[in-house]
């Protein structure tokens, strides 16, 4: 009897522990967003000669136009002034998955206006994007590119693959996986954009 009452408490103890474990959803780790000191991404004093878009650094970024999830429409050519990290990501991407709270932290960071964030989908329906950004709580503008006309448009063979963008609209860095922290500071600082200032 005594031996049966352990059993039992030691089954039901066990199952406690094992579904609290599988309990609720899993949580984005939490991300904390580079400090730069000085001016972000700092511009270049000879803009390049060249004004045909290209996705080469140093050239000019070539423009898009897409909708948001929320029905909103951007163009590139509209955040000119603007610093744009332009993210490109698919919802079976693990890496992906793992950058986007430092993403969300960089967004939320900057939210005056220096930096924009943007998330362009590669080639996945609206439906799975919707639910990725809604998973991970992303207010940051999400775009559906179920053609990939964006990111043929940039060349982009692998996710994650990030551009930088600098307020002239000229393209400063590409940056293929998983951004870090440390990376990103380096960046948007200026110390790993190009050509340097």
């Amino acid at each position: 009897m005594k031996r049966s009452l352990v059993a039992a408490l030691a089954i039901g103890l066990l199952g406690t522990m094992l579904s609290g474990c599988a309990a609720g959803k899993a949580t984005s780790p939490v991300a904390v967003a580079p400090a730069i000191s000085g001016t972000m991404l700092p511009p270049l004093a000879q803009p390049p000669a060249e004004a045909e878009p290209a996705v080469e650094l140093g050239h000019y970024a070539p423009d898009f136009t897409l909708s948001t999830l929320d029905g909103d429409t951007i163009s590139l050519s509209d955040l000119r002034g603007k610093v744009v990290l332009l993210n490109f990501w698919a919802s079976w991407c693990a890496p992906c998955r793992e950058e986007m709270p430092l993403l969300q932290a960089a967004h939320n960071a900057y939210s005056d206006g220096d930096l924009i964030v943007l998330g362009v989908n590669m080639g996945e329906e609206t439906r799975r994007v919707v639910a990725f950004a809604s998973d991970l709580a992303l207010t940051f503008p999400v775009f559906p590119d179920e053609e990939t006309s964006v990111g043929t448009l940039y060349r982009v063979r692998g996710a994650p693959t990030t551009y930088f963008i600098d307020r002239e609209g000229i393209v400063r860095q590409r940056y293929v996986g998983p951004l870090t922290t440390g990376m990103l500071g380096t960046i948007l600082s200026g110390e790993r954009a190009y050509p340097t200032p």
